[in-house]
């Protein structure tokens, strides 16, 4: 059996940057366990299956799709950086002919559309609560240890906890904060929360100007220790950030060692506007 694979770094226009995701184009139904241990072999943070989901569909001409995301170690719900990549081999290398391409996910139906050098993802818009910080205390303190915390929230929908660094920290304190995410595992095992995201107001006068907020995210309860640009991540942190600094229009950058830059848009039906650049790093066949 072959299968197309493609590396696509997603959220960058640079090689090697950003954050990569292999995707899988579907002719054929492929066996349950198969997309698992292709996941596992591929080896990123996500894995991408692209499928048809009628005979007579064409990865060139229909407008439709079935998408799942893999980790190497499990089948996740929602992956934003893995649908700008599926997106990218549609609309870049299959050359597809239609202005929107929807998916139909765990997370319910996405859309992606092309605008200028920009992929653009409607995504679903996660509302945080606040969050009392003796639950995740332990956690906060494996992640930060004595740094100073302005704001804890919580997003039940995703499981995620948005940690809000003080706004005295630069970016750079953000960046070169060295986190043993290994540790979350044995500080948070009740299944709350399923994602860490540290985030840092950003600095109008500082030298990165023109970032409106700071980012870096962990997931080690999905095998991934510190993702590298996150969109699912952004569906949190748009609404949380949206109300903070009053803004509908962003630009956010995750601070990861490859880092990543997202162009955010809430929109009018509750949900948002997610748009990044991409660079296809690898084309080849899967056979086995």
């Amino acid at each position: 059996m072959q299968i197309p694979v493609f590396t696509v770094d997603a959220f960058t226009n640079r090689p090697f940057s950003g954050n990569p995701a292999a995707v899988c184009l579907l002719e054929n139904d492929l066996g349950e366990d198969l997309h698992q241990k292709i996941a596992t072999e591929m080896n990123l943070s996500e894995t991408a299956f692209i499928r048809k989901l009628h005979p007579g569909d064409d990865f060139t001409k229909s407008s439709c799709f079935g998408l799942r995301w893999f980790t190497p170690a499990s089948e996740v719900p929602l992956c934003g950086h893995a649908t700008l990549a599926a997106a990218a081999v549609l609309f870049h290398i299959q050359k597809n002919t239609n202005s929107v391409l929807t998916f139909v996910t765990l997370s319910g139906e996405l859309k992606a559309r092309q605008v200028e050098d920009h992929i653009v993802l409607d995504l679903p818009l996660y509302l945080t609560y606040p969050q009392v910080l003796r639950e995740v205390e332990e956690l906060i303190k494996a992640a930060v240890g004595d740094m100073v915390v302005q704001d804890l929230r919580y997003s039940p929908d995703t499981k995620k906890l948005l940690v809000r660094l003080s706004d005295a920290y630069e970016r750079s304190v953000l960046e070169e904060l060295q986190v043993s995410a290994q540790h979350f595992l044995s500080a948070e095992k009740t299944g709350k929360v399923k994602g860490l995201i540290l985030t840092l107001k950003g600095n109008p006068s500082g030298k990165h100007k023109g970032h409106d907020f700071y980012s870096r995210y962990f997931a080690p309860w999905y095998g991934i220790l510190e993702d590298p640009v996150t969109g699912s991540a952004h569906a949190v942190l748009s609404s949380y950030w949206s109300e903070q600094l009053g803004k509908k229009e962003m630009l956010a950058f995750q601070c990861s060692r490859r880092g990543g830059e997202l162009k955010i848009s809430l929109r009018n039906d509750g949900r948002v506007d997610i748009a990044g650049q991409i660079a296809i790093v690898l084309k080849g066949n899967l056979t086995f």
